[in-house]
């Protein structure tokens, strides 16, 4: 891993614990493992193998909630850390969001119909991937107003701005781009986590990403509308060890179109198109 990666793995264990000291009224925290056969990289391949280890956070408090992620993906030789290696590409990829209630802010109730709130939500997402071509130094931020439906666990649905900029740098060939700003676009996303079967510890979980065209791309390219669905269906293990909710098991499948806002139908071919089973496990603590 490159020094650059260190760092901010680090910048995420700290934003972790930032997240943690505030006075929380319920929290869950996990770490979690899922492995597929089938990622893809834009410009490269669809039959990527990947193991990714991930920290989640999600908390309440007076005023709102807290979610944080960090993903740290291992890819084999399909995607290369090098030209012609055969050591795998590395990659931290991290999440932030916090949702103000506003119903616990103004203290009238914001409910009607199918929907139980309404909230505004900000946040950033930031990454940095080491591999034989692109070398991602993605820095996003987003705000917008969400809609919290009124369902067993949960649902939300939000509107967001995105504020997304890039400086890829590629390592071997000592060539990039300075950092570049793509036209603020906006993101409907939904994220939920709901019981299957009354009385079997089943859940249905995951997010909806339907993100718009973000202009042109720091190499003059029109880039494309992209959608990212990411579903699973966990089984509560826990339960047969009598601790409900400390250990997960289950199914993940990922739908990503035109990924990163590269049209699989252009020059980013199959790699930008995704469609990815996996296995997925998380202890909770």
């Amino acid at each position: 891993m490159q020094f650059s990666t260190s760092r901010l793995a680090l910048a995420a264990l700290l934003a972790l614990a930032t997240v943690g000291a505030q006075a929380a009224d319920w929290s869950d925290t996990s770490i979690g493992y899922r492995y597929g056969s089938k990622f893809a990289e834009p410009f490269g391949e669809n039959t990527i193998h990947k193991s990714i280890i991930d920290l989640n956070h999600v908390s309440g408090y007076s005023y709102g909630t807290n979610f944080f992620n960090a993903d740290f993906l291992v890819s084999d030789k399909s995607d290369p850390s090098s030209p012609g290696s055969s050591n795998g590409a590395t990659e931290v990829y991290i999440v932030y969001r916090h949702t103000l209630d506003l119903s616990k802010v103004s203290g009238s109730k914001l409910s009607w119909g199918v929907i139980r709130n309404l909230g505004l939500t900000a946040g950033f997402d930031v990454n940095v991937k080491d591999d034989a071509g692109y070398n991602s130094r993605k820095r996003m931020l987003v705000a917008g107003p969400t809609m919290m439906f009124d369902v067993p666990g949960f649902l939300n649905v939000s509107l967001l701005e995105l504020w997304e900029s890039n400086a890829p740098y590629n390592e071997f060939t000592r060539s990039g781009v300075s950092r570049y700003s793509y036209d603020a676009h906006p993101m409907l996303t939904a994220a939920w986590s709901i019981p299957l079967i009354k009385g079997v510890p089943l859940t249905f979980e995951g997010f909806a990403n339907f993100i718009a065209g973000k202009g042109k791309n720091e190499f003059g390219g029109e880039t494309a509308p992209e959608t990212n669905i990411d579903a699973q269906i966990m089984y509560d293990a826990g339960t047969l060890m009598g601790a409900p909710g400390k250990f997960k098991v289950g199914f993940e499948y990922q739908y990503w179109k035109n990924k990163f806002g590269n049209s699989y139908k252009g020059a980013a071919g199959d790699g930008a198109f995704a469609k990815t089973p996996m296995i997925r496990a998380e202890y909770h603590f």
